[in-house]
């Protein structure tokens, strides 16, 4: 398997510490930077709203396998998480679209260090992508309850 990053973030978070918990915390704008190759694909994005954001958690450590979550001392597996460490950190955000400038889209609601490679980008559809029913095991239900605590690994 091989993943070709379709270009790259820039974002003012320098270090994992100064990222938020998760991108929809932070009001920052983002710039995903799209390489030329892929100039094509920004067809009809100015329709979208919002996008989902998958990019690679460059920095992350990989062989983690259970933490302590900020909502429990009790471990979870990072499958049951949202840890950015785990065997492939693929990252997933859900982005405001702000802009398009050129080959970049200035967004808000990603947690990306500066410099993690872009993977992809798809629209994102509420009557697909939304299940309000959905149960979130021991995460909190409202982002109050989200910002607070720290992760740690086991």
């Amino acid at each position: 398997m091989q993943l070709n990053p379709i270009g790259v973030i820039h974002s003012p978070y320098q270090e994992r510490g100064q990222a938020p918990r998760q991108g929809r915390l932070s009001e920052n704008e983002i710039t995903l930077e799209i390489y030329p190759p892929f100039a094509a694909a920004f067809k009809d994005i100015e329709r979208c709203s919002h996008l989902i954001v998958l990019y690679w958690g460059d920095r992350a450590n990989r062989e983690i396998l259970q933490l302590r979550t900020p909502f429990s001392e009790v471990p979870v597996g990072v499958f049951s998480s949202r840890s950015p460490n785990r065997p492939n950190p693929i990252a997933f955000c859900v982005a405001d679209l702000i802009r398009r400038e050129g080959d970049r889209l200035i967004v808000r609601g990603v947690d990306a260090l500066d410099g993690s490679p872009l993977l992809d980008i798809k629209s994102y559809a509420p009557a697909l992508d939304s299940i309000p029913e959905a149960t979130t095991g021991h995460i909190p239900g409202s982002l109050e309850g989200i910002s607070k605590g720290k992760q740690t690994h086991v």
